[in-house]
């Protein structure tokens, strides 16, 4: 089935802005970057303003990765777009940019659904959730991520038992050395 010229550059404008929405502390040259999105089928509704990216989806955008089975973007009258990642897990990694002199950390995250929302400019990690920045790690059952502000949150699966090793969460900080300590 081939599509009108029309819709394949409204689905892969929709899906430009699934990338936009990954954390503000992210390389700043990323956003420049020509997207590259591979999948074994895609198919979009202009109508609904919806595009669908099914089968080994993988996305790339300058130091951005996403890899996931499904993702959907929405994108509502005002042009801001909405996409829901899907799978067994989604995975996304990406390079900050340099700080302090010193060189970008990557921000890795994974979960069995991701929402990213372009108005809010915020990311939510679903079920199973993980994000790794540097060499501090954070699991629980939902992640929220502000973009805006860099603030993040982690919470514990709700119908959890409270000593559940699974229903807890969990994190590992590592000491960050001040100049006059190293």
């Amino acid at each position: 089935m081939r599509q009108a010229p029309y819709t394949a550059c409204a689905a892969l404008s929709a899906a430009i802005l699934l990338l936009a929405a990954i954390p503000a502390h992210a390389e700043k040259a990323d956003k420049d970057q020509p997207m590259h999105i591979e999948s074994n089928r895609m198919s979009s509704d202009d109508t609904k303003r919806m595009s669908i990216f099914e089968g080994s989806v993988v996305v790339t955008k300058g130091t951005i990765l996403v890899r996931a089975d499904r993702i959907v973007v929405y994108q509502d009258a005002e042009g801001f777009q909405i996409s829901t990642a899907t799978g067994k897990p989604v995975r996304f990694r990406q390079k900050g940019d340099p700080k302090d002199g010193k060189e970008g950390v990557w921000t890795d995250g994974e979960a069995l659904e991701i929402k990213i929302d372009g108005r809010k400019e915020s990311i939510e990690l679903f079920q199973r959730a993980r994000v790794t920045r540097d060499q501090d790690v954070v699991n629980g059952d939902y992640i929220f991520l502000d973009q805006r502000t860099d603030f993040f949150s982690v919470s514990a699966a709700k119908d959890a038992a409270p000593t559940a090793p699974e229903g807890r969460v969990k994190a590992v900080l590592q000491p960050k050395l001040t100049p006059e300590k190293k």
